[in-house]
């Protein structure tokens, strides 16, 4: 019996070594993000007149609901038979997909799916900006141009529908923000090209802006 106990536990151990357990990040590939609740917020006049930038956040986590309810604001599916989305696209190519850096890994949001996918397990936040406080603040939402959906259409008019399409979204963003009582700035001072290598993207993928979102620091 001692025998057998003895290789039971080297058998434990050696499946310990070969396979370590994995970490939160890594156990959910995919996260279901809650249906966005639409009977919430305040007057649209009262949301654009406190409407602001911040750039004091609080380390305190989003709820699953309002990161939910925020990321349909921003480019959302509000017209299902359609796929239309929150915000308007040129030719209605769809092109700015939204990444979302987190502590637990850097998240794709699928608007369809109204999911996040993971992408990296790993807290690149830090890397979103060069301001001290991304590397701290809840959530970095990172606006990326899929030029291939863009058509056969100049680079240069890419680059000006792409970053006029990411000002539509980032705006709902500071809507959704001032409505909730929660904090967010739009940045444009990134380091792109590292930011784009360790997001893994390709070429013809392109960083528009950042925006940052969480509580206010008290």
């Amino acid at each position: 019996m001692k025998k057998i106990s003895f290789l039971a536990c080297n058998l434990v151990l050696a499946l310990v070594l070969i396979c370590p357990p994995l970490s939160p990040a890594q156990e959910i590939k995919s996260i279901q993000l809650l249906k966005p609740q639409m009977d919430g917020g305040r007057p649209l006049m009262q949301v654009l007149k406190d409407r602001s930038s911040s750039r004091a956040f609080s380390s305190e986590k989003l709820p699953l609901q309002v990161l939910s309810n925020m990321l349909w604001a921003a480019f959302g599916v509000n017209r299902p038979d359609s796929g239309k989305r929150t915000a308007p696209s040129a030719k209605n190519r769809q092109e700015i997909d939204i990444y979302v850096a987190t502590a637990d890994g850097l998240y794709l949001y699928s608007a369809k799916a109204h999911t996040l996918e993971l992408i990296l397990a790993k807290d690149i936040r830090a890397m979103t900006g060069v301001q001290e406080f991304v590397g701290k603040a809840p959530v970095n939402l990172i606006y990326v141009a899929d030029f291939t959906r863009m058509g056969e259409r100049p680079e240069t008019e890419k680059v000006f529908y792409s970053a006029a399409n990411t000002g539509f979204i980032s705006q709902n963003v500071y809507l959704y923000c001032a409505s909730e009582g929660l904090a967010t700035v739009v940045r444009g001072w990134v380091d792109r090209p590292a930011l784009a290598k360790v997001m893994g993207l390709r070429p013809d993928q392109r960083i528009t802006l950042a925006q940052t979102v969480g509580y206010p620091k008290r």
